[in-house]
């Protein structure tokens, strides 16, 4: 598949760059953009290796990851992270976080459309599902706002924080989703 280069209303998403890895510590190694992720915060370490396995997942044949540097449209430099892996059976499993100066201004709705636009229009996918902390509101409204539908939970789904931690699962189907207006 060529590069990923898509645009909404007010975001874009574009392939990873290995410059990109001190604009995704300001994300992934903040507590406050990380409080309710899968993960604690990572190290500038980490994010390196992240920057450097997105890269490398872009080459692959077939493709089954797609991590994304979330922009404003008409700029380059990355506020955010967006992440597509596809599962058999034609589906994916979605995630994203921005940085906390970008909260509440829809973009995260944005970024799950913009996921599904890939997901659905040039993959071919027939279900996408997210997953979110019960206590992370905000994502359950921009799921919501996104046209998911909440399915339901995983019980001790992920070991974060020193404990395990349920999470509420979401997801879309191809007929279901209809692209920004």
């Amino acid at each position: 598949m060529t590069p990923v280069h898509l645009t909404g209303p007010k975001l874009a998403l574009r392939e990873v760059e290995s410059e990109d890895t001190k604009d995704l510590l300001a994300v992934y190694g903040d507590p406050e953009a990380t409080r309710h992720l899968s993960f604690e915060p990572r190290t500038r370490e980490q994010v390196r290796a992240i920057v450097d396995r997105s890269i490398a997942s872009a080459e692959d044949t077939p493709r089954t990851e797609y991590c994304l540097a979330v922009t404003r449209l008409g700029e380059h430099r990355l506020i955010g992270y967006a992440r597509l892996a596809t599962e058999p059976q034609r589906a994916a499993t979605i995630g994203f976080a921005l940085h906390p100066a970008e909260w509440g201004r829809g973009l995260g709705t944005e970024t799950v459309h913009l996921l599904c636009a890939l997901g659905f229009k040039a993959l071919g996918l027939h279900r996408i599902w997210a997953a979110r902390a019960p206590r992370n509101e905000a994502s359950a409204r921009t799921l919501l706002r996104a046209g998911m539908t909440e399915d339901g939970r995983i019980r001790d789904h992920v070991f974060v924080h020193g404990a395990w931690r349920d999470s509420i699962t979401y997801s879309i189907l191809e007929h279901e989703w209809a692209p920004m207006g």
